[in-house]
């Protein structure tokens, strides 16, 4: 073999080195520390919007199988467990299908009664303080008409959420178009079992969650937990096509950029 010959056979060795190491490197960071999510839906309006990408973190929780990639499951139950704290916006495996990740927040720990009353979240039997901040409309969302509270739980966390005004509905008499509303917003008591979590969404009246037992979410297991969401990295408003480039920039919602989730 030629000098040039081994030459280019030792860059190519080491190109490839090179490679394997970053894929070790990015899936131990992905694995152990942070991992990018991108939202699809508005069931978080406000606090997340469709076209956020965030960084969620891993460790917030300790470790199940869901937290390696393909979900191996080469690790029992949960490790190095944290308790989540109430309030906090969690990214999870849906219970019915592990394939499907949802995000959402966190309202109900184990042992709590969560209820929704005439709009208004009960957490064991005690009403939740919320304020109204402003009218709220988009369409697109499905949240025309709406109003936005900042609300306040128990542990004195507050988020804003979203809620479709009632515009004369009469839960008594349900007429079939009304059925979801009335459903999400007037519920049974809920009793959260030992090793679950009780997960609602910020748009509350737009959001597949622990309240709809259709929607296949119910009672999360602590299991089922992958990371705490942190911050957001990168937003568009989704206006520009891929091939677009010229209009990237146009698109980016810069007030959002590097911006902490709460």
């Amino acid at each position: 073999m030629s000098r040039a010959s081994s030459r280019a056979s030792s860059g190519v060795a080491e190109t490839v080195k090179t490679v394997v190491y970053a894929v070790v490197i990015a899936l131990f960071i992905r694995t152990f520390f942070y991992e990018p999510f991108s939202i699809p839906s508005g069931s978080m309006v406000p606090t997340l919007l469709i076209g956020d990408y965030l960084f969620v973190s891993k460790f917030s929780y300790g470790y199940s199988r869901y937290s390696l990639p393909f979900s191996l499951p080469l690790i029992p139950d949960r490790v190095f467990f944290t308790e989540p704290k109430r309030g906090d916006v969690v990214v999870f495996k849906l219970p019915r299908d592990p394939s499907i990740d949802f995000i959402k927040r966190i309202i109900g720990l184990p042992g709590d009664t969560i209820q929704v009353k005439d709009s208004l979240l009960y957490i064991n039997n005690q009403p939740v303080t919320r304020e109204t901040v402003s009218s709220f409309n988009d369409s697109g969302l499905g949240t025309a008409h709406a109003t936005l509270y900042m609300e306040t739980l128990p542990n004195g966390v507050r988020h804003q959420i979203v809620q479709e005004d009632a515009d004369g509905i009469d839960c008594t008499t349900v007429r079939f178009q009304d059925t979801q509303y009335c459903t999400m917003n007037n519920t049974a008591p809920f009793t959260v079992p030992p090793g679950h979590y009780f997960m609602m969404g910020d748009n509350r009246d737009n959001s597949a969650d622990s309240r709809d037992p259709t929607s296949g979410v119910g009672y999360v297991p602590v299991e089922n937990l992958v990371g705490r969401a942190e911050f957001i990295f990168y937003s568009t408003d989704g206006n520009a096509r891929l091939w677009e480039v010229w209009n990237w920039p146009f698109t980016v919602r810069y007030d959002r950029l590097l911006t902490g989730i709460h």
